[in-house]
């Protein structure tokens, strides 16, 4: 293969690798706020998540957040510091008219690099998956509390510009609601509000008011 056949390939591997990228421009932006609406955040208060997510109950008379694409309903206030343990980010169907990016996160011996050694994690159809060879690292009931796969909803623009230089391995602080996506045909999707659980159903849904890289 010539020299100039070569540039080429790799010109084209380049801009494909750059077009599946966190920073490609297929990924959206913060579902836009409806017109006449603030698009205000407010940040939960509580406890430091330092040693876990916390989760509490709504102040009394936060409303609704609505958005060009639906409604978002609080369910509780929640805030996470955990290690990015994958990311995945999409751009078809109704849920990324709210959600562009899942992160699959870890937290507690979840973070560990010991443990994650010797785990397979993938992302997919919003789905977060892992596997081991041989014995699991962890007992698996605590790898399925100390990790979750979660779905982000930037709540802005400054918010959907973080959420994309957030890589795999990062360690991560998110504040901000779990929620309940509703339209107007019917359509919902709901947050789980548990760490237990696991299979369908089991992803947080967050509206993302703030993150930070630690």
């Amino acid at each position: 293969m010539s020299l100039r056949a070569l540039a080429l390939a790799g010109l084209l591997l380049g801009a494909i690798g750059w077009w599946y990228s966190p920073l490609s421009p297929r990924v959206p932006a913060a579902p836009a706020p409806i017109a006449g609406v603030d698009g205000a955040c407010p940040l939960p208060a509580g406890a430091d998540p330092a040693h876990g997510p916390v989760q509490d109950g709504l102040p009394p008379g936060l409303a609704p957040f609505r958005l060009q694409a639906g409604t978002l309903v609080p369910l509780a206030g929640f805030r996470i510091e955990a290690r990015v343990l994958s990311r995945e980010d999409y751009s078809l169907g109704r849920e990324a008219d709210f959600s562009p990016t899942d992160l699959a996160l870890g937290w507690q011996r979840m973070r560990d690099d010991a443990v994650l050694s010797r785990l397979d994690i993938t992302q997919s159809g919003r789905w977060y998956r892992y596997r081991w060879h041989g014995t699991p690292p962890l007992p698996p009931a605590e790898i399925v509390r100390s990790s979750a796969n979660m779905h982000m909803i930037p709540a802005n623009d400054e918010v959907a510009r973080a959420l994309r230089a957030v890589r795999k391995d990062d360690t991560v602080r998110i504040d901000g609601w779990l929620v309940q996506a509703e339209a107007a045909d019917g359509w919902r999707w709901r947050s789980s509000t548990t760490r237990e659980d696991t299979g369908a159903g089991a992803c947080e849904l967050v509206y993302v008011c703030r993150i930070t890289r630690q």
